[in-house]
């Protein structure tokens, strides 16, 4: 089985805590509502329900629990809805590595504290992040 597949239930509740979750929720309803028309609300209800039992288990501190029982109730319903319509792994696949693909890479720095010191005809450049210096 492909990778993203096989961990799919894992991703969408990675997923689930993130800017991406919107994104990553419609996808995963227009999925369903192709496949399994008559489900698709009711899944998108239970995506939402399942957000706020994992926010809430992140706040109470009990998230590691909660999220193993989040990830296999969702591998679980994912993969039936893929033995229903093997043609929509694609679609999934497609849905998920979008919304990791719109994840930041790094998390956001907190503070930035710069300090130089000159002396003479000397230049000081400096820049929290990317800096182009061009000419003399």
């Amino acid at each position: 089985m492909d990778p993203v597949l096989a961990s799919a239930g894992t991703t969408l509740v990675g997923l689930m805590v993130t800017e991406a979750w919107g994104q990553t929720r419609d996808g995963v309803v227009a999925l369903w509502r192709r496949v399994r028309p008559a489900d698709a609300d009711g899944v998108g209800r239970d995506l939402d329900e399942a957000r706020a039992e994992l926010v809430q288990a992140r706040e109470g501190g009990a998230d590691e629990e909660t999220e193993q029982e989040l990830v296999g109730e969702w591998q679980r319903r994912l993969l039936r809805v893929l033995r229903d319509d093997p043609a929509a792994a694609e679609e999934l696949r497609r849905v998920l590595e979008a919304a990791q693909g719109a994840q930041p890479t790094e998390p956001p720095a907190g503070s930035v504290q710069l300090q130089a010191r000159a002396a003479d005809s000397s230049r000081i450049y400096q820049a929290g992040r990317d800096m182009r210096v061009q000419g003399s």
